[in-house]
């Protein structure tokens, strides 16, 4: 008998998050500001119903086997050709219908005390939404400081080489998730290149400088200082290329609300960055009787490159017997 889909609770008095075992899901995260009041900072449901049933667009989850976009559902490897679900006309996008985010994963520890944590785990079994070999993920939600939560994800492929490439999928708005849009919040990407994409948010194969374009983010600025000169609003990959280091992970981005004061930054060893702007929310029934609208959080989704198991020129997704897939996500809080 598969789990059941359940939240659980992860705090240490300072902050606290609820996490579903339903796609690894943060479906709440309270943080305080400056003055010590307190916000929920993400956006979701009140309960699991919507999740389960498929309303919600990638709110909170782990995406996988691989996030974002492959072209056309199709990649080849070791000289078999791979047919993936096409579910973002005409691309596969997040591991396909039923990706990671739509499965029941194992909680395999839940710990209180100094630094609380629950680890997940689920097995992916070989020819799941179309990729090849079992795969064994984990990923461990932990609340290493006072105000701060890690994510470390690692994937162990069993019998075939595979490409994986998971994605922590949450919408933030640190002003509270029912505050409006983002595009007051202002941003810094550590990321000096993009790779820009098609009609069909593909990417070219090309590293393309932000220098003097409206991506360019090398510098604090308001998320909607240039938004209105990119079609749709962003959702592009950053090249993670010139953070600061600390214990292994580079700095990615810093998001900072203006009102409230509260800040996040974001260290991962993601190679990328999904920088996407929530275009396509429209109206959604959230937490509280919010309703969500076009831009009402930004998604930062470190990453391997989008496409990249197609695009030789991207580092390498693929991950072989005898390897294991490595990822780490730290969101630091302040004010």
């Amino acid at each position: 008998m598969a789990a059941e889909p359940k939240i659980l609770e992860l705090s240490n008095g300072k902050i606290s998050a609820r996490i579903s075992n339903w796609g690894a899901t943060i479906t709440s995260l309270l943080v305080p500001d400056a003055q010590g009041s307190i916000a929920d900072v993400v956006l979701g449901f009140d309960d699991l119903d919507p999740y389960v049933k498929g309303m919600s667009p990638y709110f909170g989850c782990i995406v996988g086997r691989v996030a974002n976009r492959i072209k056309d559902g199709k990649f080849r490897l070791n000289e078999v050709e791979y047919s993936l679900p096409v579910n973002n006309v005409p691309n596969s996008l997040h591991g396909g219908l039923k990706g990671f985010d739509k499965v029941v994963w194992d909680v395999v520890e839940h710990k209180d005390g100094e630094c609380p944590s629950i680890t997940f785990q689920y097995h992916s079994k070989d020819g799941e939404e179309g990729y090849p070999g079992d795969v064994t993920i984990r990923a461990t939600y932990s609340l290493p400081e006072a105000t701060t939560l890690r994510l470390d994800m690692e994937a162990t492929p069993e019998n075939k080489a595979t490409p994986i490439s998971l994605a922590q999928h949450t919408y933030w708005n640190l002003a509270g998730h029912a505050s409006g849009d983002i595009l007051n919040h202002s941003i810094q990407i550590w990321g000096k290149h993009i790779t820009p994409v098609d009609e069909n948010t593909i990417p070219t194969g090309e590293i393309m400088p932000v220098n003097g374009t409206p991506f360019d983010f090398t510098t604090e600025h308001k998320i909607g200082e240039h938004i209105n000169d990119v079609p749709g609003g962003y959702d592009h990959n950053y090249m993670l290329d010139c953070g600061d280091e600390k214990n292994g992970l580079k700095h990615a981005a810093k998001l900072r609300d203006p009102s409230s004061l509260r800040t996040l930054d974001l260290w991962t060893d993601a190679p990328g960055m999904q920088f996407y702007t929530a275009n396509y929310v429209n109206g959604i029934s959230g937490k509280g009787g919010a309703v969500y609208e076009k831009h009402a959080g930004v998604c930062l989704e470190t990453q391997g490159f989008p496409n990249a198991i197609n695009q030789p020129n991207f580092p390498s997704v693929v991950v072989r017997p005898g390897e294991k897939y490595k990822h780490t996500m730290l969101f630091e809080f302040s004010n």
